[in-house]
């Protein structure tokens, strides 16, 4: 039985490719699935923490704000994503160097340091899943990451504020 080269190509691309990208598709998905299922019991969800809307010249920014040791330990560990102006806000107890890594981090993200006037000191990138320190050069009583690249995108530099914080604690 003989049958044209065309047939034959549809009929490969059916028994052999249409598998392998289901396959594919589902290997994605269950690896998202158990980046999700690590959040351990009592870990907060996303919509669990207080938010705060703050301004970055013309930019607002929804911020879940980290205000104790437990959300600022647990921070964006474990989430899979950020809206595009979504962030978190760690609010500090006392002005200092306060330094960050993003073990257990899925997202890359961006860092800003502020005083306590919202003054930006300091902007780093940081990839996701490493434990590589991130620290200001200046003391500070707050710091905001959101989606990496997000400062630079929108201008945000040094010496710049960020309006809307809440008090200090």
């Amino acid at each position: 039985m003989r049958f044209p080269l065309r047939s034959l190509i549809a009929r490969f691309a059916v028994a052999v490719v249409l598998p392998l990208a289901a396959l594919s598709a589902v290997s994605i998905t269950a690896a998202t699935a158990a980046h999700a299922q690590q959040m351990p019991a009592g870990a907060k969800q996303p919509g669990e923490f207080p938010r705060a809307k703050l301004t970055a010249g013309m930019f607002v920014i929804d911020a879940a704000v980290a205000a104790n040791d437990a959300d600022r330990e647990q921070g964006l560990m474990y989430r899979t994503n950020l809206a595009p102006n979504e962030g978190m806000l760690f609010v500090f107890n006392e002005n200092a160097v306060h330094c960050f890594w993003m073990k257990n981090t899925l997202i890359p993200l961006s860092i800003a340091f502020m005083r306590a006037d919202g003054t930006v000191t300091d902007i780093d990138e940081m990839q996701a899943e490493t434990t590589n320190n991130h620290c200001p050069k200046n003391n500070g009583v707050y710091a905001l990451e959101m989606s990496k690249g997000w400062f630079t995108s929108k201008g945000i530099k040094p010496g710049m504020k960020i309006q809307g914080l809440p008090a200090a604690q």
